[in-house]
Order: structure tokens, then C-alpha cells, then sequence
């Protein structure tokens, strides 16, 4: 799981959704946006929130490989992008 916030804020999410740590999910934060930018999944929210905001998106990986990428059309939405939807 990646979250454009601060590491505290994904330690949170990870003690909240995996708190034996057994699940194999990693909980990764990206604070600057470097990670959304390398993918190009950022989109222009200055007017409202002063600065680029990452779509709504998310990757399938395997084995350190993308299976999967399920970007939001709207940017925000969930159409696209909820665990039911990726993961079947």
C-alpha cells in the first residue's frame, strides 16, 4: 500500500490493517511524490488543495514486477481502483 502522506501516517494504516505484520503487504509512503511523478499518476489539484495530487490508483506487483495497473479515469473516483475490483 502507498500513500502520498508521511511515514507516520502509513504506520498507522499498517498497525490499523496488519498488525501481526504477516500479511505480506507493505506499507509505503510517498511524502514528496517522487514515486507518482516516475509513474506520471499525478494530476493538477493546485487550484483546490495548492499543489499536484496523485490519482487514485492501484498496482498489482509479484515477484517486483507490475501485473496490473488500474488508474481512476475521474482521478479521485473508485470505479477502478478498490481491492474487490483489483484483486477479484
Amino acid at each position: 500500500m502507498l500513500i502520498g502522506n508521511k511515514k507516520t501516517s502509513m504506520k498507522a494504516w499498517g498497525d490499523q490493517l496488519d498488525p501481526t505484520k504477516l500479511s505480506g503487504i507493505r506499507f509505503l509512503a510517498d511524502p514528496t511524490g517522487a514515486f507518482t511523478k516516475e509513474l506520471d499518476l499525478g494530476f493538477d489539484a493546485i487550484p483546490v488543495f495548492g499543489h499536484t495530487r496523485a490519482k487514485r490508483y492501484a498496482l498489482v506487483i509479484e515477484d517486483a514486477k507490475v501485473k496490473s495497473v488500474h488508474v481512476e479515469p475521474d482521478n479521485t473516483g473508485t470505479d477502478v481502483s478498490m481491492a474487490e475490483k483489483v484483486l477479484g
